[in-house]
């Protein structure tokens, strides 16, 4: 029985490292719409939608969204799990791709592949290992999100989406599977928080964006003859999550 796919990307034009960053050029769009495009590429997701919070300044982002064909929802700006939750409420789907407004090489084909693996195992989260950082999605049951919005007591737990399932891992089946690829740069960073990462992003986008989305492997190979470019954001520390590091 086929499964409803609903993809919410999380996304605001406030941001502590890099204000504004969601409407930054990359090659001729604005970066969200990338993730846009490279989300509504992820076979099987049936619905995309951008989940931003109430406030003028996030009116760009909503048009931009919505002149692609994506859905749009608006909730609280700090309750991310709230945000999530009441997304999944208006729009259904039986599980819930989730991805971050920061990572324009969100990869759409490991995407599919995380859908499968979370589809096939019944998982009630779902992720690879192995991806660079910002390429890789994140699947959860809705059941799962339901019963992480209705027990999260933590501010972290409701900061992000799914620190409450990985912190009870004995209430949900978790579902972690290796996407090894080749690659001579374990600290690549592929997500933009800092302007070095916008450097980094501008570079890639310039050099490999034709009109759609381009592969990790294709990031991989041009890092592998320009290796100049990763080191320009290696040093740019991740935040990270109370218990865990962010995961993209």
């Amino acid at each position: 029985m086929k499964k409803n796919v609903t993809a919410i990307i999380q996304a605001r034009m406030k941001s502590t490292r890099l204000p504004g960053k969601a409407m930054r050029d990359l090659a001729g769009k604005p970066l969200i719409a990338h993730v846009v495009e490279r989300t509504q590429a992820i076979v099987g997701v049936d619905i995309v939608v951008l989940a931003t919070s109430e406030g003028a300044e996030n009116h760009p982002i909503i048009a931009c969204a919505e002149s692609m064909g994506a859905a749009v929802f608006t909730g609280s700006e700090n309750n991310v799990l709230e945000r999530y939750f009441m997304a999944a409420e208006r729009f259904g789907g039986d599980y819930i791709v989730r991805v971050t407004g920061d990572n324009p090489f969100t990869d759409p084909w490991h995407g599919a592949r995380t859908l499968e693996h979370a589809v096939q195992s019944g998982a009630d989260l779902c992720s690879p290992l192995g991806l660079p950082l910002g390429t890789a999605v994140e699947i959860f049951s809705r059941k799962a999100l339901e019963r992480a919005y209705l027990e999260s007591t933590e501010p972290h737990q409701k900061e992000h989406v799914s620190p409450y399932i990985k912190e009870h891992e004995e209430l949900f089946t978790v579902v972690r599977y290796n996407e090894p690829l080749p690659c001579s740069f374990p600290r690549l960073r592929l997500t933009v928080d800092t302007e070095d990462d916008y450097r980094v992003a501008d570079i890639l986008y310039s050099a490999l964006y034709r009109g759609g989305p381009f592969s990790t492997e294709d990031v991989l190979r041009y890092i592998e003859k320009n290796p100049e470019v990763a080191e320009i954001n290696i040093d740019v520390v991740q935040r990270s999550m109370k218990h865990y590091e962010k995961q993209s």
